[in-house]
């Protein structure tokens, strides 16, 4: 009773602490901001109406950057085992959180979560707490399945829904509350974003070198397969965008010029044959993709 009681006063500075180091707030809540604002403002812009942010657009913001440190909580946890080998001053290991903390705080990101959509609309409340359950199930699959964790892009083929899951909650909200229409445009720009999310995944695990427990994608398919890969998921976000809103004008496509990131990345790579993939350059393609995309739907009717 008296760990308890001293430990209780220090949980939100331990909480904290975590957030700041796992969860950079100017990473996780740029990331979900400009998310949301992209693709909520080009799916109502692909009805041709007038967009501007609303205290819903706040709620889908919040909804989505508390289910990233959501899942960001669960990875840390997941991966324990991984981490005491390969990480051993991640909090968790060094005893600075505990599980159990970090489960409490899982939960009250669910409620919280929970609470905002259901003031929205039955099936936004569904639609989060959907991703929230499939991230849950990722930890019994991977003791189950331990290729799942071992195999690089058998990973990522098993978590990879979960983006897939929050488009589809940004968008289904927009659904549920009669802004949009369900349509195959809306399943075109969810996979725009997700190619955005993927060129970002890839990059960070695309080098030259190898290092044990990293789970680099070019570890499997060769530093020049995994740069291909790289280059192609941004080329599809643009193949995307040039499909969805080519018939709009000239004027509606500058969000493709971002694709000159991935390119300067990729001869970067190549070229000097060492290191990793820049990932200034992926970084620099997310951000001014999901701004570009952004103040198009603010200037577009």
């Amino acid at each position: 009773m008296t760990t308890t009681a001293v430990a209780a006063p220090h949980l939100p500075a331990r909480l904290g602490r975590f957030v700041l180091r796992r969860c950079p707030p100017q990473l996780y809540v740029s990331y979900g901001l400009l998310w949301v604002l992209a693709l909520e403002g080009s799916a109502v812009t692909l009805t041709g109406a007038a967009w501007r942010p609303s205290g819903t657009t706040a709620v889908r913001v919040v909804s989505v950057v508390l289910t990233l440190l959501f899942l960001r909580m669960l990875d840390e946890q997941k991966d324990l085992d991984h981490d005491r080998v390969h990480h051993p001053d991640r909090p968790l290991v060094t005893g600075e959180i505990t599980g159990a903390e970090l489960r409490g705080a899982m939960a009250a990101i669910t409620a919280v979560v929970a609470g905002l959509n259901a003031a929205l609309s039955a099936t936004a409340a569904l639609l989060i707490l959907a991703v929230l359950g499939y991230g849950l199930l990722l930890a019994p699959l991977e003791r189950l399945a331990p290729a799942v964790r071992d195999r690089p892009l058998l990973g990522l083929a098993v978590a990879g829904p979960v983006q897939l899951l929050l488009g589809g909650y940004v968008y289904g909200s927009l659904v549920a509350a009669g802004t949009v229409s369900a349509d195959r445009r809306g399943a075109v720009l969810l996979v725009l974003c997700a190619c955005v999310f993927l060129h970002l995944e890839f990059a960070r695990k695309t080098a030259w070198g190898t290092s044990p427990g990293a789970g680099l994608y070019s570890s499997v398919l060769g530093p020049r397969g995994a740069a291909g890969v790289t280059v192609g998921l941004a080329a599809g976000a643009v193949a995307c965008e040039t499909l969805l809103f080519a018939p709009r004008g000239p004027l509606a496509l500058l969000p493709c010029l971002a694709v000159l990131f991935p390119v300067h990345g990729a001869r970067r790579f190549l070229a000097e044959g060492r290191g990793a993939w820049p990932m200034s350059t992926a970084v620099a393609f997310v951000a001014v993709t999901h701004l570009a995309l952004t103040v198009r739907a603010m200037l577009l009717p």
